[in-house]
């Protein structure tokens, strides 16, 4: 009488084989996670934890002067920055070093309709993959040349991070110059007087457009309305010089900020140019 064969071991009785021969080894020629591990990820967050409270003393102390100025520079930098101004228009917003990535990545999906894409679509599922990875990697080997497709993706990662970081770190702005752009549509369309040109100008580069839209250039935010014919209402240089310098005292719960600090001679010229927008001629 022939032997029955043997049933082959299922998948679960392989895992807690393969587990069993991983805690024996470890048993045998290493340490395990617990305590040793965790005891030098202890020391290492502690150490971190001290460089970090040292830098933050170092930065409180060297920019002590005598003149209890705060924005005196220290070793690490000044103590306060200046205080922002509303009305400039020569800053160029960047974000920290590490968004640079995401910076750039608006860049390539700047449509409205792709928007989403950039901000949350692609950085989502990157990280659903990574949170995946471990579920659908589960060899135990660790050698790179057995691991063909975790080192390409762990290399186009890297390369990708790093290339979208260098971009973003390098790219220029582009947004005061494509409104610059439609400045002569604007000249056209409403029949701008040569007086109202330096307004135009001042009004593409002072961030004007990142609230208002103006013959269809701009955004429209924080309820901000269309200037295009801002100027049939007539409302006068002075009512626009005096909204501009206080916008709430000319509309009561207005949220735009006082653009005072841009002087009265180029209140003057943005005056101009609103009160010449008087709509598609």
């Amino acid at each position: 009488m022939s032997a029955l064969p043997k049933a082959k071991p299922s998948r679960r009785d392989e895992n807690r084989a393969g587990f069993a021969r991983y805690k024996a080894d470890v048993k045998k020629r290493g340490k395990p996670f617990f305590p040793y591990a965790m005891f030098h990820d202890t020391i290492m967050s502690l150490v971190v934890v001290v460089v970090i409270i040292c830098l933050a003393v170092i930065w409180k102390w060297t920019f002590w002067s005598p003149l209890h100025d705060p924005t005196h520079k220290g070793w690490l930098g000044p103590g306060v920055d200046p205080p922002a101004d509303p009305g400039t228009h020569s800053f160029v917003p960047r974000p920290d070093w590490y968004f640079y990535f995401l910076f750039y990545l608006l860049r390539i999906f700047k449509w409205p309709e792709s928007v989403f894409l950039g901000t949350i679509g692609v950085p989502t599922i990157a990280l659903v993959l990574l949170i995946m990875l471990p579920f659908l990697d589960r060899r135990r080997t660790r050698k790179p040349s057995q691991r063909p497709v975790a080192m390409v993706a762990a290399v186009l990662t890297i390369v990708s991070m790093g290339v979208l970081t260098w971009k973003g770190a390098t790219a220029k702005e582009a947004l005061a110059s494509e409104v610059q752009q439609s400045i002569p549509q604007w000249i056209k369309d409403q029949k701008l007087p040569p007086a109202a040109i330096p307004g135009a100008h001042l009004f593409a580069v002072a961030g004007c457009t990142a609230c208002h839209t103006y013959d269809g250039a701009g955004g429209s935010n924080l309820g901000a309305p269309d200037l295009t014919n801002i100027g049939s209402r007539n409302l006068g240089i002075a009512t626009q010089i005096k909204h501009l310098q206080d916008p709430s005292s000319v509309t009561p719960g207005s949220p735009m900020p006082s653009f005072k600090s841009l002087g009265i001679q180029r209140l003057h010229q943005l005056a101009i140019f609103l009160e010449a927008s008087k709509g598609k001629q």
